[in-house]
């Protein structure tokens, strides 16, 4: 065959025509064969290829992954990944295991298998899933900064990578003084290696800037929560001997900075009717557990990890009260279900829940202030309670709801990649 260089142009126009033509032959046969199969095709229309050639592509790491089976990081990828997807984004989830779901909603799922003990597989599972979104992606999202220092190696190929700086873990207790330190030495490496820094609350990413001195962008991009206004899934309470109304709740994680064990205390002084009921991984053992077991009065109950969210949104709607104590971080995911289900929020008096909160609780510094605050709680008048649960539905309805999150996402992603 005469090379196409030595071809007159319009010979040479003619054989390109040619050519697309049964390229488009031999796709549409291959897509005939694939629906008499019955199974999906392995490709998509010329027209499809291009409108997706054109969308921004993004990959989230750092959670578990999706579907959502453990904490806020994995709720929050998946309820913001699936709408990025009807938002014209290409969305990839980077999961932690060797094998599973392909897509989910529209998103695409990658798995990596992590093998290293202890805490080295958290940063071996980063460390993978960086390498691996160094190509193919206008944005690699880093949830967490633990892993900051490697989030260079995208950027050296090109890639944007946004750092979600979630709350403040190098002052949690629960770290060894070694764990203490890397992390905040990775706090201030996320300046540096981060494109772009997420906080999901205002009052945070003040805090963070004043210390660090922040030259790199910043974005305040909030989590989300639904509103959860059902009065009628009662099986729930009935399965843990609770009535409407009738206890006080506390859902968290036990560690020191959530104060489980000054609200056990404060609630056992303050000495009111209605139970106390902790929902919190009280399995896991160890010496804050035993702390938080010793504490547990007459009048209280640990009721150990629920995560189905059909029997734990129940048991948020009926609370009489809701206790947060959460008091490191920024905007907590559980505090945001506890708005959305309207209840009376005593909460832990710190810029980050008075940030998220915007005045709609019962502030509490210490025991002493709790012990107040619980008997206030009940001496509230039914007007009043609803002046409270209405600010708080309100605030998620307005700020923290989801669609206008994923709109605000959506518009950084699509200005980002232009």
């Amino acid at each position: 065959m005469e090379p196409a260089a030595s071809l007159p142009r319009d010979a040479r126009v003619v054989d390109a025509g040619r050519a697309f033509a049964d390229a488009e032959r031999a796709f549409a046969a291959v897509e005939l064969l694939e629906r008499e199969r019955g199974t999906r095709a392995v490709g998509r229309p010329r027209s499809e290829r291009r409108a997706r050639s054109r969308r921004p592509r993004i990959a989230f790491l750092g959670s578990r992954g999706i579907p959502a089976r453990y904490g806020g990081f994995e709720t929050f990828v998946e309820a913001l990944s699936t709408r990025l997807v009807e938002r014209g984004v290409d969305v990839t989830v980077f999961c932690e295991g060797a094998s599973g779901e392909r897509e989910h909603r529209g998103v695409e799922l990658r798995h990596v298998r992590a093998w290293a003990p202890g805490p080295l597989r958290t940063l071996q599972f980063d460390g993978q899933c960086l390498a691996s979104a160094c190509r193919g992606f206008d944005v690699v999202y880093m949830l967490g900064y633990g892993s900051s220092p490697f989030c260079a190696l995208p950027r050296l190929f090109g890639r944007q990578v946004w750092i979600n700086m979630d709350g403040l873990e190098w002052r949690r207790s629960k770290w060894s003084p070694l764990a203490r330190a890397w992390l905040r030495a990775c706090e201030r490496i996320a300046a540096a290696t981060g494109s772009r820094l997420v906080f999901d609350n205002a009052a945070l990413r003040d805090e963070v800037s004043a210390r660090l001195a922040l030259r790199v962008p910043t974005s305040v991009l909030e989590y989300g929560a639904e509103l959860y206004q059902r009065d009628d899934e009662l099986e729930a309470l009935a399965r843990f001997g609770l009535e409407p109304r009738g206890s006080s709740l506390v859902v968290c994680r036990v560690e020191p900075e959530n104060h489980v064990v000054e609200i056990l205390r404060a609630h056992a002084a303050a000495n009111t009717h209605r139970p106390l009921v902790v929902v919190a991984n009280t399995e896991i053992g160890g010496a804050c557990v035993r702390e938080v077991e010793r504490a547990v009065g007459p009048n209280a109950r640990l009721l150990g990890s629920v995560y189905d969210q059909r029997l734990l949104l129940p048991l948020r709607r009926h609370a009489f009260d809701y206790v947060h104590g959460h008091s490191v971080g920024g905007t907590n995911p559980s505090l945001l279900e506890a708005m959305g289900c309207g209840n009376v929020v005593l909460a832990h008096d710190n810029a980050f829940n008075r940030e998220t909160l915007a005045g709609a609780a019962l502030f509490w510094k210490t025991e002493a202030e709790l012990v107040e605050r619980f008997q206030e709680s009940e001496r509230l008048a039914p007007r009043a309670r609803a002046t409270l649960a209405r600010g708080c539905t309100e605030r998620v309805r307005d700020h923290y709801n989801w669609e206008r999150i994923a709109d605000a996402y959506a518009e950084l992603i699509h200005e980002a990649c232009k």
